[in-house]
């Protein structure tokens, strides 16, 4: 089946997500998560909602928060083979009604995706800061 015919199911239900269900993501990391670490993040996020397509995860949102005034929108992937087709923008309007109740919710991306951002509507550009420490990226420091 092409891309351009996948009618994703969007779900904030983790209990049918495996590790083998999530290869893919993470392209261009230098040292990215396993399949393993990938989904203790999304069960250990404050929201996360996956795309699935034929019991594979096609692509995911993730939220971090406090759960009163403010949240944090850290990753958003869609596997290369689905980009282009939707999926990402509603995962982050589904995200967004998420979390709806809040002051505020931010996020940082890279300057060559910064265009998506703006075309989801409701987001606006803002200064922020951070730091990276690659030797941590994979979160392997974290495993048990």
């Amino acid at each position: 089946m092409s891309a351009d015919l996948v009618s994703p199911t969007y779900t904030d239900a983790l209990d049918g997500v495996a590790p083998a269900s999530l290869r893919g993501f993470f392209v261009g990391w230098p040292d990215p998560p396993t399949p393993q670490t990938h989904l203790r993040l999304l069960h250990s996020s404050y929201a996360a909602i996956v795309a699935i397509h034929d019991e594979r995860v096609i692509g995911f949102v993730t939220a971090i928060s406090d759960g009163v005034l403010s949240a944090y929108i850290p990753l958003l992937e869609v596997l290369p083979e689905f980009q282009g087709h939707g999926i990402g923008m509603e995962l982050v309007r589904r995200m967004r009604d998420r979390l709806a109740d809040l002051y505020m919710v931010d996020l940082l991306c890279d300057d060559d995706v910064a265009p998506f951002y703006e075309r989801v509507g409701g987001f606006s550009p803002a200064r922020g800061f951070s730091v990276r420490t690659y030797s941590m990226q994979s979160g392997a420091a974290h495993d048990s």
